[in-house]
């Protein structure tokens, strides 16, 4: 068995799970890559109550995990998409790992669509009362995608998540603030940033200020103008994959 050339951990998003990726995990197997991922507290098949967690860092904790897992004598990439993105983003402002880059697809750095004010009052409320509480997901399978194949599949899938808690959206929310509030302490690593031109799940706005806060040297950020929130579930998602492989194989060439 060939040594791989990399290693690429996946983090996932709110409400998905792990599965929905092994076409991008096959291909990246293919191109000589070794990928690391699972499902997320509280998502997919993880332990835990469905759609809850504690603490936004229990989801730093489980990255860790994965990281802990690769091997230290082979380069290390991550990514992340839409919380997932999010959630990269805080481990890495908080635990300074050394990478050869991170990938962002989609990072949910703004709400497309937030809670109305006495919603969010009553949210502050019931996360002191009853944090479990579990409230339904406004996110629907045509607001992800445009590919057909993809929505039908979501419909059906038992995986999927249709509520969260109020504690889930309190902590997500702080972990957004934080994310802005600490741009300057993360890391000067590689970074690529893509994002859906289309996207009405994560506010694309925000994604793009974000990133002009970042001080790493190399930096990229690219839009994909038709596509929607989950840019590798789209029927075009080789050109984003594409974008993503050729940036890890110029990290790597760096290297030698």
């Amino acid at each position: 068995m060939l040594r791989p050339k990399a290693t690429v951990i996946i983090v996932h998003g709110a409400f998905e799970h792990s599965k929905r990726y092994s076409h991008v995990i096959e291909r990246l197997e293919q191109d000589g890559y070794r990928v690391i991922t699972g499902d997320l507290p509280g998502q997919g098949e993880s332990e835990g109550k469905r759609g809850h967690i504690k603490s936004f860092d229990d989801y730093l904790h489980k990255v860790m995990e994965w990281i802990n897992e690769a091997e230290d004598e082979i380069p290390l990439f991550v990514l992340g998409h839409s919380m997932g993105g999010l959630i990269v983003i805080r481990f890495m402002q908080k635990l300074q790992p050394h990478l050869d880059g991170v990938i962002l697809s989609s990072p949910a750095l703004g709400l497309g669509q937030r809670a109305s004010k006495p919603m969010e009052i009553a949210g502050r409320v019931l996360n002191k009362v009853c944090p479990g509480l579990l409230v339904s997901s406004p996110v629907k399978p045509e607001m992800v995608t445009n590919n057909p194949e993809v929505i039908e599949s979501y419909q059906t899938d038992e995986l999927m998540l249709k509520k969260v808690s109020v504690r889930w959206y309190r902590e997500f929310q702080k972990a957004i603030q934080l994310a802005f509030k600490h741009a300057g302490s993360f890391p000067g690593l590689p970074l690529l940033v893509m994002q859906a031109g289309k996207d009405v799940i994560v506010d694309a706005q925000k994604t793009y200020e974000w990133f002009h806060l970042i001080k790493t040297e190399e930096k990229m950020y690219k839009e994909w103008p038709l596509f929607y929130h989950e840019l590798f579930n789209e029927g075009e998602w080789e050109q984003a994959y594409l974008y993503m492989l050729n940036f890890m194989e110029q990290q790597l060439s760096s290297r030698k």
